[in-house]
């Protein structure tokens, strides 16, 4: 495939050819960046990289290093090109004058890790993988079942016992193997690799895979695309624009870092947004490192409320801090009564978030108490997922509705 040229480890910088490698470098275990022909693809007007009639995230085919999956009248088909809204009271409470909100919730299995699972889904039928494997405390293991189911292709997902049921009930509706891992996201991680390596399956896991990034990085290229339209002008995507994002295993927001740096490259826009990582306190591996001024990302016991982004130790850590400090931005931590409190917050405006997915918008809030973002910087905040994936977080925020009797005077009573 010409647009695909091969990887570049984040960590020693070599480069590997598009068959030489599958995972991480064998030099270093390093991440992988996936290379695109840049040369052949710098140029081209902005008509040829996007296929307008696309209303998805293959819409960035040709930006893309697979080819297309086929799937069509499938939810294969339906990931990404998420709506972004402008919500002005949320605006004019912090004292902004813009502020965005990219909603991934409408995504076929309600998250963002639907972008992930497509691409990885199109890769593996690619190279002839007949079964998929990941580790997932639930939104990227239901991704990888419903991609797969979309398909007919077999999905195998490890997860913790204590992921929420929801999620858990979306990974087996959509026909996936489940096996509950007796511990936690990094004992399931580690065992979904050695099952890979075991019985030869095809292993999607976050920060682990270099495609997952590749999925991750179409959310880059629709703000772009969307907030160019919204606002007439490509400048409004420049270091004065500020992106928060929720942070885990850390490959959300190294792969939409990647996807700027690819705009970059291809001349489409003049720079790099500022990246903005926002952790639990209760989760903070790459804020302690971002905070002590290091690339040394040590482990942690994650114990924080918002299980999709409760990780030990983040397998994507490093480009995930550089996604920070490389594009001037920063790490922000946040106890969990604030991430529950903006599930309410976020509510009020129509938009339903998991914790993991309120993260985001509470690492706002402080930033703006901090000083760290001022009235005049554009921001776009993103919702990673439904708030029916942990519909428990969600009553713990709002609480509990009260019961009546049936009768006129008992609501006029509690009026």
């Amino acid at each position: 495939m010409s647009k695909f040229t091969g990887y570049r480890c984040s960590v020693c910088g070599a480069e590997y050819g598009p068959d030489e490698v599958t995972y991480t470098c064998p030099a270093d275990g390093g991440n992988l960046d996936v290379l695109l022909d840049y040369t052949a693809l710098q140029g081209k007007p902005a008509d040829e990289l996007i296929l307008q009639d696309e209303p998805s995230l293959w819409r960035y085919l040709p930006l893309l290093p697979v080819d297309d999956p086929g799937g069509y009248g499938t939810p294969l088909r339906a990931a990404g090109w998420t709506p972004m809204f402008a919500p002005a009271r949320l605006a004019q409470k912090l004292g902004l004058r813009q502020l965005w909100l990219k909603d991934e919730s409408g995504n076929p299995t309600a998250s963002f890790k639907d972008r992930a699972s497509a691409v990885l889904i199109a890769r593996a039928r690619e190279i002839g993988a007949e079964v998929v494997v990941t580790a997932s405390t639930g939104n990227a293991g239901a991704a990888l079942a419903g991609m797969a189911a979309a398909v007919g292709h077999k999905a195998v997902i490890f997860a913790p016992k204590t992921a929420p049921p929801a999620k858990i009930a979306q990974l087996l509706t959509f026909g996936a193997r489940v096996l509950l891992v007796d511990g936690n996201y990094d004992a399931a991680f580690d065992l979904s690799i050695q099952a890979s390596d075991e019985f030869g399956w095809y292993c999607r896991n976050t920060g682990y895979n270099p495609f997952t990034a590749e999925g991750k990085k179409t959310a880059a290229f629709e703000i772009w695309e969307q907030l160019t339209a919204l606002s007439g002008q490509r400048s409004v995507i420049s270091n004065q624009l500020s992106i928060f994002v929720s942070v885990g295993d850390g490959n959300i927001i190294s792969g939409i870092h990647k996807g700027f740096k690819d705009l970059l490259a291809l001349g489409l826009i003049e720079s790099v947004p500022r990246i903005f990582g926002v952790q639990s306190e209760k989760s903070a591996a790459i804020a302690n490192a971002f905070n002590a001024g290091t690339e040394d990302i040590q482990p942690v016991a994650a114990t924080t409320r918002a299980d999709s982004i409760s990780v030990d130790m983040p397998r994507d850590g490093l480009r995930a801090l550089r996604a920070a400090t490389q594009t001037g931005g920063a790490y922000i931590t946040v106890p969990d009564s604030e991430i529950i409190r903006s599930i309410a917050e976020l509510g009020k405006v129509g938009i339903f978030a998991e914790p993991a997915g309120a993260t985001s918008y509470a690492g706002l809030v402080r930033a703006v108490e901090q000083g760290i973002i001022t009235p005049d910087d554009p921001v776009v905040v993103i919702n990673t997922g439904s708030g029916l994936k942990d519909v428990r977080a969600a009553m713990e925020a709002v609480g509990e509705a009260p019961v009546i009797q049936p009768a006129l005077e008992a609501v006029r009573e509690l009026l």
